[in-house]
């Protein structure tokens, strides 16, 4: 027989079985759909990142900036240095630095975690590039004044001639909208607003440097006048305009990088649950056309015929499955970017971007998934000798289970070593343990649930099935009776929840981390932290003045300010913590050796960070700026690792010392009350002290605690939601599997239903099996995600996460949620079943 008439026989068989088609081609399209979604989402914001990079320093021949970042800037001198070199024709001096502006309201306006800047403004004859388009109004003319522009203006409810306030580090400042410009791709709750120079040197600067110079060249191209300058202050960074744009989109890139492995490691997860539905699907199709399968072979088909025509039927499904997926990527990017500028992440927009990339790895993966799924069952079916497959009775499988069930034993040996081995460390080789230990055990199950599905199922029957009688026996006989079916059926739905338990008990140890943090190492009875958590390079933080406002509160016996400090220790970038009074005072630690005191030049040290370096007490340790002024410190205390302290802790004096002016920060006030103070009334004098600074929030403990889990809770939400589409493919499957079930087993309901089992008993009969499948499944996946959780927060002790705790309300309520899901996921099927005729079913051959 040709290959042609073959393919014919495949595709009519497609044709007649229009329900399993569509069921098959669904899974295949959701698992492809995640992964041309990452790659539409990420594409669509890399694009338009480029477009507002390539809008940056237009105009602009050579950029001059410090050599570090977060340093003093670019120091004012250079500016005359830089007009004396040959070839100059403009130079345009900038300075900026984060703020926040009040709307119309009185409140700062929620930008969504887009930058928030405030620039110098220059005359446009001072301008390099093309002057900003001003929609209405006038530029800055004076102190006090500011342009806002367009989208920002709209986002706080500000028009020309309005008041407000500007928030800097220091504090608030009265301005009055003085005009409103365009900026190109102005989205995503950017917001720049234009300050007069002076001003701007005034707000954002020591009044010594400025953030950086762009130079415009005359009659020399920027790479000359580049070498020129660089010639002339070999001290600074300078670069031509086009290298300024490409290291912006380098760091954007990178930055998105992280997203887009973020969600194709989800759109794997969904694409490896979807292979197992494909896999399942196309085992119970061949076992279902054996008796076709075999009269084709009688007829004279060869075995690498049958096992082209079930391939081809694959490719046919993937290609379909496929394309239908990247069209639905596409969608589920617009519905991704949709959601999160609901919750105001700050997203720019821009049109949505399908590179030719996305449509080809679609393609590509939805069609090699699928025929490859299919690859064991065609191979099955070209072996199966044509006299044994016409035979009414099935062949058994039990036989087959001897060889991967003990495989699959010796992988969860494997497993288990390696799992305890690496949760009895830390670091990222012990999470590497770890995940290799995970692999393995999921590989074990995998080969091993066949045979581990006939005693749970076969025991969770005798709790569930009990109570329906005869029904209830029927219908755990069917769930065991094809444990290869029951197992990939149920694995899918295993998958989704142990990587859902798996997030749950990270999360649930992460709260509970913080709460006996806090609980035995805060001291303090209020913190005082911004609105919105910040980026400490680039965010307000607590403004001075709202610290000393604070501080000056009756009851408060002290008030510690808490700084990041960023330093060179020996050649390497370092970070520590400073506080500006007695860190005992509000925080608990236990000291090793030396004094708790810090003040003058002392500097405490992490018993561990004493021990990686080498220091001792009264070692000598030099603390190099961003600026590259050393700074002399000395070890006179060596503390027990805490997360509160960090690495290393220093006074306030050499914060200050070795953090330049216009990046001063404070992440936090901790703040102690005088014994028998009223807490309340101290909260209610707090809050009336930092109020008219606007971006400042007082916290007692266990609110800063609800604080810290809300921030946990939200990414949560996010894992849980993306996660969502591997539960719901599922879930799918289940169906998909019940439904193919219902139509192998068309004879034997019919012969039930002939010797009088009612419509309602043969639906009771699926929904309790698809509840036993379900529930074996849910049940396998908890156990193994909070195994999982459990070695990967051991392995995460040293950054913090030292409580380990399982959210058993969660794990409870997936328990019952699976119940219900095998109902829900039986309904259709039951229904099916209930409508088989039982003269109709009896007498089909």
């Amino acid at each position: 027989m040709s290959s042609s008439p073959m393919r014919k026989v495949s595709l009519r068989n497609l044709a007649a079985h229009k329900v399993r088609l569509a069921l098959t081609v669904l899974s295949v399209v959701l698992g492809t759909a995640f992964v041309a979604g990452s790659f539409v989402f990420t594409d669509t914001l890399q694009k338009t990142f480029d477009s507002i990079v390539d809008s940056e320093a237009t105009g602009v021949d050579v950029r001059v900036s410090s050599v570090e970042q977060h340093s003093s800037g670019v120091p004012v001198a250079a500016v005359e240095t830089i007009r004396g070199v040959d070839g100059v024709r403009a130079v345009a001096p900038y300075a900026g630095g984060p703020i926040v502006v009040l709307n119309s309201a009185g409140k700062p306006m929620q930008n969504g975690g887009a930058p928030s800047f405030g620039s110098s403004y220059l005359p446009p004859d001072q301008q390099l590039g093309e002057p900003a388009e001003f929609v209405v109004g006038t530029p800055p003319e004076q102190a006090g004044q500011i342009a806002l522009n367009d989208g920002a203006a709209n986002r706080a409810g500000l028009a020309v001639g309005d008041q407000t306030q500007v928030l800097t580090r220091d504090g608030p400042n009265d301005v009055t909208v003085s005009g409103i410009y365009a900026l190109e791709n102005d989205a995503g709750g950017y917001v720049e607003a234009l300050f007069t120079d002076a001003q701007a040197r005034q707000l954002f600067t020591d009044g010594n440097h400025v953030a950086y110079i762009d130079v415009a060249a005359s009659g020399i191209s920027p790479n000359e006048l580049r070498d020129r300058v660089a010639q002339a202050l070999p001290d600074t960074k300078v670069q031509t305009g086009a290298e300024v744009r490409e290291e912006a989109k380098d760091e954007i890139t990178e930055a998105l990088s992280f997203i887009n492995y973020f969600l194709l490691a989800f759109g794997a997860i969904a694409l490896l649950v979807g292979t197992f539905i494909i896999y399942n699907t196309f085992s119970m199709i061949v076992a279902q056309r054996l008796r076709e399968l075999a009269l084709l072979r009688a007829i004279g088909a060869g075995r690498t015929q049958i096992g082209r025509s079930v391939a081809f039927e694959a490719l046919v499904i993937g290609v379909i499955g496929s394309a239908l997926g990247l069209a639905a990527g596409v969608g589920l990017a617009y519905g991704l970017r949709s959601l999160l500028n609901a919750f105001d992440i700050g997203l720019p927009g821009g049109a949505l971007q399908v590179a030719p990339r996305t449509t080809v790895v679609a393609l590509v993966l939805g069609v090699l998934v699928t025929v490859v799924s299919a690859y064991a069952p065609a191979r099955r079916a070209a072996k199966v000798p044509p006299v044994a497959a016409m035979r009414e009775e099935s062949v058994s499988a039990g036989d087959t289970l001897k060889v991967r069930t003990l495989i699959g034993v010796v992988a969860a040996a494997g497993g288990v070593i390696a799992l305890v081995a690496g949760s009895r460390s830390t670091g990222g080789g012990a999470a590497a343990t770890v995940g290799l230990g995970a692999f393995a055990l999921v590989l074990a199950v995998l080969l091993a649930a066949p045979a581990l599905s006939r005693p749970v199922v076969g025991a969770l029957g005798a709790v569930f099935a009990r109570p329906f009688g005869p029904v209830g026996r029927l219908a755990r006989t069917n769930a065991i009776r094809n444990p290869k079916r029951t197992a990939a059926t149920a694995f899918a739905l295993t998958l989704g929840l142990m990587l859902v338990s798996l997030i749950g008990v990270l999360g649930a140890s992460a709260k509970s981390s913080v709460n006996a943090l806090v609980d035995t190492g805060v001291e303090a009875d209020f913190v005082l932290t911004p609105f919105e958590v910040s980026d400490p390079h680039w965010g307000l933080g607590v403004q001075t003045k709202a610290a000393e406002a604070a501080e000056g509160v009756d009851g408060v016996e002290e008030a510690v300010r808490l700084h990041p400090v960023m330093v060179a220790i020996d050649d390497e970038d370092a970070t520590g913590t400073a506080f500006s009074g007695p860190p005992d005072a509000v925080l608990e630690y236990e000291m090793k050796e030396g004094s708790a005191s810090v003040t003058g030049s002392n500097m405490l040290v992490a018993e561990s960070e004493a021990a990686k370096r080498g220091w001792n007490l009264g070692t000598p340790v030099t603390l190099v700026s961003r600026d590259g002024e050393p700074v002399m410190t000395t070890v006179t205390g060596i503390y027990a690792d805490n997360q509160l302290l960090g690495s290393w802790v220093v006074s306030g004096d050499v914060y200050h010392e070795v953090t330049p002016q216009n990046m001063a920060f404070i992440v936090g006030v901790l703040i102690k009350a005088t014994p028998g103070a009223d807490l309340a009334t101290m909260a209610a004098d707090l809050a009336a002290a930092t109020d008219p600074f606007g971006a400042v929030q007082v916290q007692d403990r266990e609110q800063f605690k609800g604080t810290q889990a809300q921030q946990i809770d939200t990414l949560l939400a996010v894992l849980y939601g993306l996660l969502a589409l591997a539960v719901v493919i599922a879930i799918l499957g289940i169906v998909n599997t019940l439904a193919l079930s219902v139509v192998e087993r068309r004879r034997e309901i019919g012969m039930l239903r002939a010797v009088g089992m009612q419509r309602v008993q043969v639906r009771r009969t699926i929904y309790i099996e698809s509840v036993l499948i379900a529930v074996f499944g849910a049940l396998v996946g908890v156990v193994l995600g909070v195994v999982f959780g459990w070695g990967f927060v051991r392995t995460l002790a040293d950054q913090g996460l030292d409580q380990i705790a399982v959210p058993w309300g969660q794990v409870l309520a997936m328990l019952i949620g699976s119940g219900v899901v095998g109902v829900l996921a039986a309904l259709w099927p039951a229904a099916r079943a209930a409508r088989t005729k039982p003269l109709e079913a009896i007498a089909d051959v």
